[in-house]
């Protein structure tokens, strides 16, 4: 459990939340164990099974106090909100931001996070397995990365930013073999490709960047925003533009480490995928249970937000980020702020 920025998640699968006066009270084994001001409070996030009682909906709707409920495992349920609740505006002004000028600066800042955690992911590489990689390459990469890195707010346009993103990203996945240092018979990466995975490694990335790209979802539209609208990926019917936009900051970080440490500690192996007749290669049902597994782990590991400057977890990331792009769309912050990791 945990209140962050005026919002408190709830992340215990056994609390359950009430009114007592004007507070939150969270319950655990019939005792209540913290309690929140409701002045205090723009929202709350639950992650419990066990739920919130209907005096605290009905309290949290005349204050307009935004209530989200997820499982446990981060899939969105639905959400109670009042009469006022300002959702209709965030919306329109997301809308309008995707043809204004302002949104290529939040492009830029996404893009410049997304190669900027791929260099850290390559600088601890080398500094792990310096004895075991090609570290010049790495380092040749990271020169170009550092160079991109300056030259990103010398772009004004998006289709420039793409251009910019898609060199980085090839050169940083040219890198990605060399990562690779144990089961090098079965596990290798010659290049990105999907849509279907043609390799184990490709089917590991392309499984735990959708489960991220689900929990972004998931996260966005608990604080009422419009998943399917992006400023940075073109609108498709049935894509999640606006979710696959926020998913590039956390990629390296949430997903191709968590990739490359499942395989390098041979906790995945090449039984745990089958081949179709198509080419295609797929994590078979105990390999999903293997990195489901994992990523659930993963995500109960601490850090300190950069931004926020508070120790979450990281499963809570998507939802940190998604309150945070809220309030740049509401105009409460000047810029976005993307996450950028340490160490």
């Amino acid at each position: 459990m945990k209140k962050l920025q005026n919002i408190l998640y709830v992340t215990l699968d056994d609390a359950y939340l009430s009114k007592d006066g004007e507070n939150v009270v969270v319950i655990q084994d019939s005792k209540i164990i913290k309690r929140f001001p409701i002045h205090i409070l723009d929202g709350i996030v639950c992650f419990n099974y066990t739920g919130v009682s209907p005096a605290l909906m009905k309290f949290a709707m005349e204050n307009n106090l935004l209530i989200s409920f997820f499982t446990p495992d981060g899939r969105f349920c639905g959400r109670v909100i009042g009469k006022t609740n300002g959702n209709v505006l965030l919306r329109r002004r997301q809308y309008k931001l995707v043809d204004d000028e302002e949104s290529t600066d939040f492009v830029k800042n996404i893009i410049y996070a997304k190669i900027y955690n791929s260099r850290k992911v390559l600088k601890r590489a080398i500094r792990d397995h310096s004895d075991k990689i090609n570290s010049k390459k790495l380092l040749d990469t990271i020169d170009f990365i550092d160079q991109s890195l300056v030259n990103i707010w010398n772009i004004d346009n998006k289709d420039g930013l793409r251009a910019l993103e898609g060199n980085v990203a090839s050169r940083y996945f040219n890198c990605f073999d060399e990562m690779i240092i144990s089961q090098r018979n079965e596990f290798y990466f010659i290049d990105r490709n999907r849509r279907p995975p043609e390799d184990y490694v490709n089917a590991l990335l392309s499984f735990t960047y959708s489960m991220l790209t689900y929990e972004m979802q998931s996260a966005l539209e608990g604080v009422g925003i419009d998943s399917y609208v992006g400023l940075f990926h073109v609108d498709r019917p049935g894509r999640c533009s606006m979710a696959l936009d926020m998913i590039e900051e956390l990629r390296a970080y949430m997903c191709d480490r968590l990739v490359l440490t499942m395989v390098n500690k041979n906790i995945i192996t090449s039984k745990d995928f089958e081949k179709k007749e198509t080419g295609a290669v797929l994590l078979n049902d105990k390999g999903r249970a293997k990195v489901l597994e994992n990523w659930q782990k993963r995500k109960q590991d601490e850090i300190m937000h950069p931004f926020i400057n508070e120790k979450i977890k990281i499963g809570l990331l998507p939802h940190v980020q998604a309150m945070l792009l809220n309030r740049y769309i509401r105009g409460d912050l000047e810029a976005y702020p993307p996450f950028l990791m340490k160490g």
